[in-house]
């Protein structure tokens, strides 16, 4: 039995603490895509950490974290990543699993992104140049290297030859950042990833499975970042909804039960692409204040806007959501107004569905006003403690969304998570 764990809007929802959250409650956690342009905040013992690759069970004594073939793994910022775990008393290599198929990304992706990103200029996506889009490039065009790869006697060979190709590309662009540093601490890294557990990923945990453990499926970035359905261009490179659960483990569809879709209270976006319900106004500002939003991956300022329930409701009936889990509805706190968009207008016309692109000139986005509730709620552990405005905030999504909001996240520490017995109104 696998539930699943997904963003809903454009990354940076806050899965990493109710990842942490869950993850009592079962035996394996498991990454299934993504890379290191993902950051989950969690907060243990009163620190601050972000992890980049490693599932956010890790925290956890006696759980199995796996990243899942679906994952491009970055083998530098996964050794600091080690590290920084360690240094709060956790033995990394004792519940860390990797799976043969994952793919690797090495400095000259890295460098590709880059060299790609500047040539677009003004028509940047907002790459977090980590490399994640080269070497998504490089596993379809059947070029990767794998994590399994690193057993075979000629890797190195495999490297260079791989190189060479990606050096050719660079020439092109114009690149000529020397990137030997990055190289040296690729190796380092590489000898680290070799003391780790390797594993055949899909046997792994289709063996749990079959052994009646509990498997917590956690993704990376948001459903509107998916490739396929997601605003493209200004996308990832991977299946960021729950049918990428499936390819990114190696699980069948029917394993799947629980289907728990993370939202804030509001909307961010970090980066270029379309974004509705942005507020480029002292509102948006308040609430990026307010709200930290600034990425942890990056550092850049996230875009800030009111919740868009018809990107909601579009992520909800693409990833077959079960159960809504709310998050940062504390920044709330202190508005007099919200405003939550119903719909988008397109050339005059009116529309609840998710247009082919979002980037039409005329599109915009029509809303409904609610009072804010204006009382702190930090404090709050029982969901009738919650403020009559802000459960009929709560209730109106649920019934535009048709899908209960299960959980109420009102601030960063582990217990704050109030558990609602809602249902879809």
């Amino acid at each position: 039995m696998v539930d699943v764990i997904l963003g809903m809007q454009w990354g940076d929802e806050g899965k990493g603490k109710i990842v942490d959250f869950f993850a009592k409650d079962y035996s394996l956690v498991a990454r299934f895509q993504g890379g290191p342009n993902a950051g989950h905040t969690l907060y243990v013992n009163g620190q601050k950490i972000v992890l980049h690759q490693i599932p956010s069970g890790i925290f956890h004594p006696g759980i199995q974290n796996l990243i899942g073939n679906g994952v491009v793994l970055d083998p530098v910022t996964l050794k600091k990543e080690c590290a920084a775990v360690a240094a709060l008393g956790v033995d990394v290599k004792k519940n860390l699993f990797i799976a043969q198929r994952a793919h690797l990304i090495l400095p000259t992706h890295r460098a590709l992104d880059k060299a790609a990103e500047l040539a677009k200029g003004e028509q940047k996506i907002g790459s977090t140049l980590k490399g994640i889009g080269p070497t998504y490039m490089d596993k379809t065009g059947r070029n990767g290297l794998r994590v399994g790869n690193l057993l075979d006697a000629d890797f190195t060979a495999q490297y260079q030859k791989l190189r060479l190709k990606h050096q050719q590309l660079l020439d092109n662009h114009g690149f000529a950042e020397d990137i030997a540093a990055w190289e040296t601490e690729f190796f380092e890294a590489i000898e680290f990833l070799r003391t780790l557990h390797v594993v055949n990923g899909e046997y792994f945990i289709n063996e749990a499975i079959a052994s009646g453990r509990k498997v917590l499926a956690e993704g990376a970035q948001g459903s509107m970042l998916d490739i396929d359905f997601g605003t493209f261009p200004f996308v990832t490179s991977s299946n960021t909804i729950s049918a990428g659960v499936c390819s990114g483990l190696g699980i069948a569809p029917q394993t799947i039960r629980e289907v728990y879709g993370v939202t804030k209270a509001y909307c961010t976006r970090v980066g270029g692409g379309p974004f509705p319900t942005e507020l480029n106004d002292e509102t948006g500002e308040r609430l990026r204040q307010i709200g930290s939003e600034f990425g942890a991956t990056t550092g850049r300022p996230r875009r800030c806007g009111w919740i868009d329930l018809v990107a909601l409701k579009y992520a909800c009936m693409l990833n077959g959501v079960t159960a809504l889990v709310m998050t940062k509805a504390d920044v709330l706190d202190t508005f007099a107004t919200l405003q939550v968009g119903m719909a988008y207008e397109i050339n005059g016309v009116k529309t609840d569905q998710m247009p082919f692109e979002l980037i039409a000139p005329s599109l915009k986005p029509l809303y409904r006003s609610f009072s804010g509730w204006q009382q702190p709620i930090t404090e709050f552990r029982q969901p009738a403690e919650l403020p009559t405005l802000m459960q009929e905030y709560i209730q109106f999504i649920e019934s535009y969304l048709g899908v209960p909001v299960r959980f109420v996240s009102n601030g960063p520490g582990r217990d704050q998570l109030i558990e609602r017995s809602a249902c879809a109104h």
